[in-house]
């Protein structure tokens, strides 16, 4: 189940700016990179009628897995605990959101892998 396009992020300008302007919350297996929102970048992409809401990006290094097949079950893995557990109050929240996993041979720890994504979510107060 991949995250419904209102609330992905994509455009390197996007990308830039998180960069640029982000808080950095750093765990043993992934960073998050969390800035206000800009919905001006993305108006090139046609997004401008959407809600100013959480926008994110999960990105997976080839250094984490060579496969493409175990970066998408991560990535997707990543994307349904999103869809579950954030509610619906939370998503008026203007963030955008970057995550990059460390690299590391984790793609069989599951669980410890969701739990610093659960962590993290917490500690850079995107959920509550």
């Amino acid at each position: 189940m991949a995250l419904p396009k209102e609330m992905r992020l994509k455009g390197h300008r996007a990308f830039n700016y998180i960069h640029k302007n982000s808080i950095k919350y750093h765990g043993k297996l992934m960073t998050f990179k969390v800035a206000k929102s800009n919905p001006e970048i993305l108006l090139s992409h046609k997004l401008a009628n959407t809600p100013d809401n959480l926008r994110i990006a999960i990105a997976i290094s080839k250094k984490v897995s060579k496969k493409a097949v175990n970066r998408n079950k991560i990535r997707r893995m990543l994307q349904e605990w999103l869809l579950t557990n954030i509610q619906k109050i939370n998503s008026h929240k203007p963030y955008w959101l970057l995550v990059n996993l460390k690299f590391g041979n984790f793609c069989n720890d599951k669980n410890r892998l969701l739990e610093e994504f659960q962590n993290l979510m917490s500690k850079s107060h995107l959920i509550k």
